[in-house]
């Protein structure tokens, strides 16, 4: 009998080991909650053509210069995250909205590739997928910073980026066009044009796209003159016919902005996804203080809804979720952070666009807090202590005895 009880003594240091992996397992998995749009209602009808997007945002790696906590910790489990997330969701492709590194505007070229490298470490089994990474405030500098050439540079390191670091790419039979949200919120700059020449090709695409379309459907023009004025034409392009468009600054929101679904998580009021006030302020990560006032201008963003008609925005920043439609019934998802460095609690963002291409379900991903974590560490290492000095004192006992 005596035996056996040391046997069990010395099988209980084992237990937190198992719990721990127990845990590791568990608390990597993601929690999701599909969030209808506005009048929309959800049936689980999937389907193999249907295409699954992952939307993560606001990574804020530190590259080389990254301490042991963020080693050995929180970009252990970011990868866990990442992952575990690929192995339950099954998603066809990755979008980074930006902010892949929390101070790459102050970085050297020498020290870039390390935050590539942590970036491509942390990827994973997303390796193999397709994936496209849109330039955030962090990686390129806000106004005073902004530098052609160091955008060109960075750009040319991430895939399906042009020089001034936007995308269009098709995949099935969905149209995505990334915009470099920072060239448009500073003003008159080279970038800011080149963005704009973006913006004007798609355009012009969009509306030979509708012109075909329109021919085909009654044999006239895409554009119908206006009565009364023979000078002007009216583009009858509907509104949500264009390519899903992905920014990392959002786009200006008026006060007639609705919101639906978990529209709490955008602030205690409307207002709170406007340029008027800040809902959230992260305080520091990596270097000074981080503003997450910004959205696109009023201008940028009507240029923007007038030129490519997007059937849907995602964009991000601010680091919550946020679920909204615009005047013209556009709806914008704002992608929150993935990373303990910008909330306690990050998640992302999964957009299932159905085979007719109209429609998208959305997904609201939360990951685990890391304070629960940390207590989670903390509760097992106190039992893990325990144990050691119940089987230390047990072998004192039997052995005086």
């Amino acid at each position: 009998m005596v035996v056996q009880w040391r046997q069990v003594l010395c099988l209980l240091p084992l237990i937190p080991i198992v719990v721990l992996v127990i845990f590791e397992d568990r608390v990597s998995i993601p929690s999701c909650a599909v969030v209808p749009a506005l009048g929309q209602q959800y049936v689980e009808d999937d389907h193999p053509d249907d295409l699954k997007v992952m939307m993560v945002a606001n990574l804020l790696l530190l590259g080389s210069e990254a301490g042991y906590t963020n080693i050995l910790f929180r970009d252990y489990y970011l990868s866990r995250f990442f992952a575990k997330s690929f192995e339950i969701l099954k998603p066809d492709m990755l979008l980074i909205l930006g902010d892949v590194s929390a101070r790459g505007s102050k970085l050297t070229r020498s020290k870039w590739p390390s935050v590539l490298q942590q970036f491509r470490r942390l990827l994973g089994p997303f390796l193999g997928l397709p994936f496209h990474v849109i330039l955030g405030d962090r990686d390129i500098g806000d106004c005073s910073d902004l530098n052609v050439v160091s955008v060109n540079w960075i750009a040319s390191n991430l895939p399906g980026l042009d020089s001034a670091g936007c995308g269009v790419f098709e995949i099935g039979n969905i149209s995505f066009v990334s915009l470099n949200a920072m060239a448009l919120l500073c003003g008159h700059n080279s970038l800011r044009f080149s963005v704009e020449k973006v913006i004007e090709r798609e355009s012009i695409d969009l509306r030979m796209d509708g012109e075909q379309q329109t021919e085909v459907l009654d044999g006239s023009s895409g554009f119908r003159l206006k009565s009364g004025d023979l000078g002007w034409r009216e583009n009858v392009i509907s509104s949500g016919s264009g390519p899903v468009l992905l920014l990392h600054f959002p786009l200006h929101c008026t006060e007639n902005c609705n919101f639906w679904g978990t529209s709490a998580d955008c602030g205690t009021s409307k207002h709170s996804c406007s340029s008027s006030t800040v809902p959230e302020c992260r305080g520091s990560v990596g270097a000074g203080p981080y503003d997450l006032l910004h959205t696109l201008s009023p201008n940028a963003t009507e240029y923007i809804f007038q030129a490519l008609k997007p059937r849907m925005i995602f964009s991000a920043h601010s680091h919550k979720f946020c679920d909204r439609t615009h005047l013209d019934g556009t709806r914008e998802v704002t992608v929150p952070a993935m990373s303990w460095d910008a909330r306690n609690d990050p998640a992302f963002v999964v957009a299932t666009f159905k085979r007719n291409g109209r429609i998208a379900i959305v997904r609201h991903c939360s990951l685990a807090k890391e304070s629960n974590v940390l207590i989670a560490y903390l509760s097992l290492l106190l039992v893990f202590s325990s144990t050691i000095l119940l089987t230390k004192s047990s072998h004192v006992i039997s052995s005086g005895s």
